[in-house]
């Protein structure tokens, strides 16, 4: 799921609760949401607030991540230059 506010520059946010797990996994899930974020929004120009709230999973994985946010920008048309 992914929330948005307009804003003045782009901050993305994570949001994980303990339904994911301990401590441990929590922060891989977080860093790879970074690193999806940083390959999806590299060539964005957009600015808003944005918090993915990932759902609980037992696999999660880095090309399901990039995947999903692409077509959540799509869907919403943050941006309409998205490749």
């Amino acid at each position: 799921m992914m929330l948005y506010t307009k804003s003045n520059q782009l901050k993305i946010g994570y949001s994980l609760g303990k339904k994911h797990g301990k401590a441990v996994k929590r922060n891989r899930i977080k860093r790879l949401l970074r690193s999806a974020a940083r390959e999806v929004f590299k060539n964005l120009n957009i600015s808003y607030n944005v918090v993915f709230l990932p759902k609980v999973q037992e696999e999660y994985s880095f090309k399901e991540y990039v995947h999903d946010m692409a077509y959540l920008i799509k869907k919403e048309n943050l941006n309409e230059n998205i490749e």
